[in-house]
C-alpha cells in the first residue's frame, strides 16, 4: 500500500518547516463527528527533538495495520487530530490519529474514540509536494498567523486533519487542516 511509505516519514517534521501553503481558508460549519485511534500526548517543542512522538504514531498506525483494526469506519480517510490543548499551540496536546467512525460502540484495546467537536472551522489546504514538507509548512503558517486573520482566531478545542486520496502519493501529497475558530 503506497500510504505506507509516506505516513512513516509524513511527521517527523511536523513542526518545522516554510513555504508557500495557501492561507486564504475557507471557513465551514462543521458537525461534529468521532474519531477512533491511537492518542499520545505531545506538544510542538517536543516534535522538534528525538522524543517526538507524532512521526511514530503515524509508524505505529501503519506497521502494526491498525487502521483495519478500526471498526464502523464512516470512510477511508485518515483523520490525525489535536485536541485538549494546555493552553495554545506552544504548549502540550492530545494527539489522535486514526479514522471517523459512525458508532463508538466498540473501541478496540489500546484505542480511544473521542469526540470532536461541531463549530467553525478554517479549512487550509496545503500546497502538493512532499509530505514532510508540505505538512510542516502548512502548519507553521498556521501557527504564525495573527489573530486577527481568518484562521488566526482559534479556540484550541479541536484541530484536524484530513488524509484522503490526495494523500496516496507521499511526493505528490495534499491535504487539508482544519483549525476551530471563534
Amino acid at each position: 500500500m503506497r500510504r505506507v511509505s509516506f505516513i512513516a516519514l509524513l511527521f517527523s517534521l511536523v513542526s518545522i518547516g516554510l513555504g508557500d501553503a495557501t492561507m486564504d481558508p475557507k471557513v465551514v460549519k462543521h458537525e461534529g463527528f468521532t474519531v477512533v485511534g491511537i492518542s499520545a500526548r505531545t506538544s510542538n517543542a517536543k516534535e522538534m527533538t528525538p522524543d517526538g512522538v507524532i512521526g511514530k504514531q503515524w509508524g505505529r498506525l501503519m506497521q502494526e495495520g491498525l487502521l483495519a483494526k478500526i471498526p464502523n469506519k464512516a470512510d477511508e480517510n485518515i483523520v490525525a487530530v489535536y485536541t485538549d490543548y494546555a493552553s495554545d499551540h506552544n504548549g502540550e496536546y492530545t494527539y489522535l490519529l486514526g479514522a471517523r467512525v459512525t458508532s463508538d460502540g466498540s473501541v478496540p484495546t489500546g484505542m480511544i474514540a473521542k469526540k470532536i467537536p461541531a463549530g467553525r472551522y478554517a479549512v487550509f489546504t496545503s500546497e502538493k509536494g512532499v509530505a514532510q514538507k508540505v505538512v510542516s509548512e502548512l502548519w507553521m503558517k498556521i501557527n504564525s498567523l495573527p489573530k486577527t486573520a481568518v484562521g488566526g482566531d482559534r479556540v484550541y478545542r479541536a484541530d484536524f486533519e484530513i488524509y484522503d486520496e490526495r494523500a496516496m502519493d507521499p511526493q505528490n501529497l495534499q491535504m487539508d487542516a482544519y483549525v476551530g475558530i471563534r
